[in-house]
């Protein structure tokens, strides 16, 4: 088997499902970081996904996302910039609405943060899912349609709800550590070609056996 199906260059790897993009060549953003073949399907605009679904990035903390992610319409990933403050009697961003209010503007600026937010290779975000600031998801991971999630995610882990909670986990412990240590997402094209099927169905002693 030779040939690489799809450009990672490519902005739209179906053309003829425009509602589907790859993110690597779409972002523009110095603080949005995607790899290759992570893809964002949304029949209204996804090529607006910076804008829609990566929301209060004021910065200076950064988005990354690996390679292989599938992304489902609605994502929505909450940057440090919505925080607001909660030490005083009120949490009212005053000094935003301007006037002799914006003197203030100390009061909002440099809040705690999280910090990065980051997301493994092959992770896979279900319907409208909600990603907090400064959370790490896991290589391999799952998430749940309409789940919140407000911590950090293990590899190949499963999750739901709001807050998101681990329902299971894909692989035990000593499989996941394998998996994390073949990393096939870091194979090069066309050794992940030739192994389609044994990276979608096959076993881990089988993964292990093709790697390169």
């Amino acid at each position: 088997m030779t040939g690489v199906p799809t450009d990672p260059s490519t902005l739209h790897p179906m053309p003829e499902r425009p509602r589907v993009v790859l993110l690597k060549p779409l972002v523009a953003s110095p603080l949005i970081e995607v790899g290759e073949f992570t893809y964002y399907d949304d029949p209204d605009d996804p090529t607006a996904f910076e804008v829609r679904n990566v929301l209060y990035h004021f910065g200076p903390e950064r988005l990354i996302i690996g390679k292989f992610c599938a992304l489902a319409e609605g994502v929505r990933f909450i940057m440090n910039g919505a925080n607001h403050r909660m030490d005083g009697p009120s949490t009212f961003p005053f000094p935003i609405m301007g006037g002799s209010w914006s003197e203030h503007f100390d009061l909002i600026t440099n809040l705690p943060g999280r910090g990065d937010t980051v997301v493994g290779n092959d992770v896979w975000f279900g319907y409208h899912t909600m990603i907090m600031p400064g959370v790490h998801i896991g290589s391999g991971a799952i998430i749940a349609a309409g789940s919140v999630v407000v911590d950090d995610v293990p590899a190949y882990s499963i999750v739901g709800g709001n807050p998101a909670r681990v329902i299971r986990r894909r692989f035990p412990e000593e499989d996941v550590a394998r998996l994390m240590a073949v990393a096939w997402w870091d194979w090069p094209l066309q050794h992940i070609t030739d192994h389609i099927r044994t990276i979608m169905s096959g076993s881990i002693d089988a993964l292990e056996t093709v790697a390169p």
